[in-house]
């Protein structure tokens, strides 16, 4: 599991200066196997989606906390056990999920795919202004939290076909901000 979470970054390559978008080389498709284990895996997910979309959150924000500066409902909540808590924590997650969801089941609708990470990468860079490093701290999370919640299912193999999944949707959206001149904000750091 931790070569695979590994992989992820090393596919990266981060340029010098602050809050620049990150450049990718894109990783190849995902093969048809690939993308069965995907689908299969995260069917077994789906199933407790509301509990491991709050357990993704909830790690991403105590192992992260300045990943909470773009929520204003829980961003100075430092008890776990509150994040768990928030109703708002808990929609976002949802959120997640079905946006995960969502390209999950169209893994062969390359169109759906690139719509949907359009879609969440304008809102992220537009109205949230959320840096884009965030979804690669959020990739890592997701690989973690699925490997230890669903070791059953989140095999090595597998894990190594969700991080070039989640490389691909890392590229797409850091695209997406490049196409919408995405700019860092001081007082997005806030």
């Amino acid at each position: 599991m931790c070569s695979a979470r590994y992989t992820l970054c090393f596919q990266m390559e981060r340029m010098q200066g602050e809050g620049e978008v990150d450049h990718l080389e894109r990783p190849s498709p995902l093969t048809d196997k690939e993308r069965v284990m995907i689908q299969d895996s995260w069917a077994k997910v789906y199933q407790n989606c509301d509990d491991a979309g709050v357990a993704i959150l909830v790690r991403l924000f105590v192992n992260f906390p300045s990943s909470k500066q773009y929520f204003s409902q829980f961003k100075h909540t430092e008890d776990p056990e509150e994040l768990e808590k928030s109703s708002q924590l808990r929609k976002h997650a949802h959120r997640v999920m079905n946006a995960i969801n969502t390209l999950v089941e169209s893994l062969d609708n390359s169109e759906k795919v690139a719509s949907v990470l359009k879609l969440v990468g304008k809102a992220h860079a537009l109205r949230h202004k959320v840096e884009p490093v965030y979804f690669k701290i959020l990739s890592g999370v997701i690989l973690e939290v699925l490997g230890e919640e669903f070791p059953e299912v989140v095999t090595p193999e597998v894990a190594a076909a969700w991080t070039k999944l989640l490389a691909t949707v890392y590229c797409g959206i850091t695209a997406v901000y490049e196409e919408v001149g995405w700019t860092k904000l001081s007082a997005s750091t806030g």
